[in-house]
């Protein structure tokens, strides 16, 4: 096997206060906090993804850190996808893709059969890959209501 591919790659869940997932939500903010003002940032603290029990993954290339994602789950009605994001020198190796499978297999494993996420709209690369997997536009759903520049998507998991 090829160490640069990304079959090199391994997904594992993680506490997001652990210094891998601190980094990576750090380095999210950073990239989102000159698009948006901060009532448009709905991501949740570290504190918060704890508290609010987010299961919460890093994927690791060759042991480097390069993506982070969760999901909150909500019952059995459906979970929402929490901190998407992938470092910007690993994108285009398919590894949103991999967090993105991996997240939904999580949520149909508990028993959801729907995955919903908000992103922003200036968001492209992560609003194609959004759509390219499935994901449809629904109107705003909860703290996201009357917020312009967010965008929610959801996907039944079948």
């Amino acid at each position: 096997m090829d160490p640069n591919s990304p079959a090199s790659a391994t997904i594992t869940l993680e506490r997001p206060d652990a210094a891998d997932a601190v980094l990576l939500i750090t380095e999210l903010e950073a990239h989102l906090e000159p698009l948006y003002p901060s009532a448009s940032r709905h991501g949740l603290s570290v504190k918060r993804l704890i508290a609010e029990e987010v299961a919460f993954f890093l994927l690791r290339w060759n042991g480097t850190p390069a993506s982070c994602g969760g999901v909150k789950l909500f019952g059995s009605d459906y979970g929402e996808l929490k901190r998407m994001y992938v470092r910007p020198r690993f994108r285009g190796l398919g590894f949103g893709k991999m967090m993105l499978r991996h997240l939904e297999d999580y949520t149909r494993a508990h028993g959801v059969g729907l995955l919903r996420l908000e992103t922003g709209v200036h968001q492209r690369e992560a609003i194609g890959l959004y759509e390219r997997m499935g994901f449809h536009r629904i109107p705003p759903f909860g703290a996201y209501a009357g917020d312009p520049l967010s965008l929610c998507y959801e996907k039944p998991l079948v």
